[in-house]
């Protein structure tokens, strides 16, 4: 692994950066260029989905890298479509097969879909797969707690990760606190919320100036200094780099404390409640 980015160790010892690159959008051969640019220079965590819709592109960039592929960690999701039990396994094959990939490091499911109360069985699918040599780390995004004990509940294995939203307006705070009392690491989408101009508020722009250092760059410490693990996107080499070069300062107390009450009661992005959003 990479050198220039930390790691953390998984509850079942999995190693993964603090920082990865989110590929939303990122496809074709311009997304390939942009992802292979990303590996080149140090980042090591990938974060994809059946939904995206550019496994393949992944996969392509992994190729062209001079990186060998057991020094990265490829992460893909299960949509909510499939999340019945042989419709999952079917899923995860295809994913593999998308990639041209013989396994994942991470495989998760990407929303719990509650109303449709399959989440378990699509998560038993994963525990099986990770048994079969298909996954090596699996996991959940948009879990709640309650999701989190059922899993926990019926199958006696808690998911080694939930991405969840995450970022300065919507700070998650029960959440993290409960993912840290089960030894569940966080990992955040859309750590900059909208983008970066809806960051362009006093309060960052001051800690910004005072470290020398941008707005996204202090966002992604206070990640960081949260515990949290990070995939913002970026295909833009100059973004890409300074996405990654946050571990030359640190924030103090203060200032962490000062961008946490950013936070909003509503701040999802858009009010996809986990506990009746739903996508498929």
């Amino acid at each position: 692994m990479s050198n220039s980015i930390p790691e953390i160790t998984l509850n079942d010892g999995l190693t993964v950066p603090v920082i990865g690159l989110g590929t939303y959008k990122l496809k074709g051969n311009e997304g390939a260029s942009a992802i292979q640019n990303a590996l080149e220079i140090g980042y090591r965590l990938l974060d994809s989905a059946y939904n995206y819709e550019n496994e393949g592109t992944v996969g392509e960039a992994i190729r062209r890298s001079s990186v060998p592929r057991s020094d990265l960690r490829i992460t893909s999701k299960l949509p909510g479509r499939y999340q019945e039990y042989d419709k999952a396994v079917t899923a995860i094959q295809e994913s593999l097969y998308r990639a041209n990939l013989d396994y994942y490091d991470l495989y998760l499911i990407h929303w719990p879909n509650p109303k449709q109360d399959q989440y378990v069985e699509a998560w038993q699918a994963l525990i099986d797969a990770k048994k079969w040599g298909l996954i090596r780390s699996i996991g959940v995004c948009n879990f709640l707690p309650e999701h989190l004990e059922r899993l926990e509940k019926e199958t006696g294995v808690l998911p080694s990760m939930n991405q969840i939203e995450l970022h300065p307006f919507f700070n998650q705070a029960e959440q993290r606190k409960y993912h840290e009392e089960k030894n569940v690491a966080t990992q955040s989408w859309s750590p900059f919320t909208r983008g970066f101009k809806d960051l362009q508020i006093e309060t960052l722009q001051t800690i910004a100036e005072h470290h020398n250092k941008t707005i996204p760059q202090v966002v992604l410490r206070w990640h960081y200094q949260l515990g949290a693990i990070s995939i913002p996107k970026s295909e833009s080499p100059k973004r890409q780099l300074e996405n990654i070069s946050i571990f030359d300062f640190s924030l103090d107390e203060t200032e962490m404390e000062m961008i946490s009450q950013l936070s909003l009661p509503d701040g999802r992005i858009a009010n996809q409640d986990p506990a009746v959003y739903e996508e498929f």
